[in-house]
């Protein structure tokens, strides 16, 4: 039967993302990535695993959890866009932009269409593409972040002001002083606004496909600690919800971001905004401490800590198809140290 709860032979610190069409696994030696090319096949590429170096500070308790984000944020960016290269993404979008620049020629007078370009030309148009690219994509992480912000940060902190305003003049109250209130309302707004997200996004037709890679690798993970041989259908009967998960981390920020937004007595907007900017490494490293915890202990204080981010899986983890757990075995495979002590959680 499917989704039973797995027999756990081993806990493993090799942990994975959901690409387009495809997944990547990080182990302690080597990061590997396996995607489906549009031809059918899955193409694999492997890179040794980045921080194996790093100075000792970053392997300390709370600092070793603003590392590993970062460094999980950027690696993972740069194989969610050589996935969308491999998937086809990119040549679908110059198809388009080619055939609707052609139909545009052809509607113009004498149907005049522009000779084919020389290798030089079309070096020169890569470069010059790739370099717009780049620039639209910076442009767009910083929008992206701005938007973050003022989602999750500023709206909440304003409208608690504004609701508690009023509250106050009509009724002749103080809740605009009271920082814990202020915290809990701050900390609800942002889950319901995050988890809002997630269901609208779950109902696009890329990500759902996303999401159910996410479930080929949640699923191949388990099956890897189970002590079962790497196969399609020792695959398929695994669970898809993992307590290490960068879902459950992305909830508990958000809880322990309740917890802190409390301890805030200031009113003034744009300088909560500030301070909570200050203080996320702090709540990073905090959450990645209880995800190891969780990840290494069973028990009732660890289910607790997990039960958040297990439900929120139900949304961005789907059961996924063969081919997709083809895919994740594909990437867990190269990942797997010879020394099984290295990726003991």
């Amino acid at each position: 039967m499917p989704n039973q709860q797995p027999v756990c032979h081993k806990k493993t610190s090799i942990g994975g993302q959901a690409l387009i069409e495809g997944v990547m696994m990080r182990g302690p030696q080597v990061t590997a990535m396996a995607v489906r090319h549009v031809s059918g096949e899955i193409v694999e590429e492997q890179w040794p695993t980045t921080g194996q170096n790093k100075a000792a500070v970053w392997k300390m308790p709370i600092f070793r959890g603003m590392y590993n984000m970062v460094d999980s944020m950027r690696f993972g960016y740069k194989c969610l866009m050589r996935s969308a290269e491999l998937a086809g993404l990119e040549d679908e979008d110059s198809e388009s932009c080619e055939q609707k620049a052609l139909g545009e020629d052809e509607t113009n007078e004498g149907q005049q269409i522009k000779p084919t370009p020389t290798p030089e030309q079309k070096a020169r148009k890569e470069k010059k593409d790739k370099l717009l690219m780049s620039f639209l994509m910076v442009v767009s992480s910083v929008l992206g972040v701005a938007l973050a912000i003022g989602l999750f940060l500023y709206l909440p902190s304003f409208l608690y002001n504004w609701l508690a305003g009023i509250i106050d003049a009509q009724t002749g109250s103080q809740w605009a002083n009271n920082a814990a209130v202020r915290g809990i309302f701050e900390g609800i707004l942002r889950l319901v606004l995050f988890i809002g997200y997630l269901m609208a996004v779950s109902l696009m037709k890329d990500m759902r496909r996303v999401f159910m890679y996410h479930g080929a690798e949640h699923k191949t993970i388990f099956c890897y600690e189970a002590g079962e041989e790497l196969t399609v259908e020792n695959v398929r009967k695994q669970r898809r919800f993992h307590p290490r998960c960068g879902t459950s981390f992305l909830i508990l920020m958000l809880l322990i971001g309740i917890i802190v937004s409390m301890c805030i007595p200031i009113k003034t907007v744009w300088l909560r905004v500030i301070i909570k900017l200050a203080i996320l490494p702090l709540v990073v490293g905090i959450g990645y401490e209880l995800i190891k915890l969780a990840g290494r202990k069973t028990n009732w204080l660890t289910k607790a800590i997990s039960a958040p981010g297990l439900w929120m899986q139900r949304i961005t983890t789907k059961e996924p198809d063969d081919s997709m757990i083809e895919c994740a075995i594909a990437a867990l495979k190269p990942v797997i140290p010879d020394d099984p002590e290295l990726d003991k959680w």
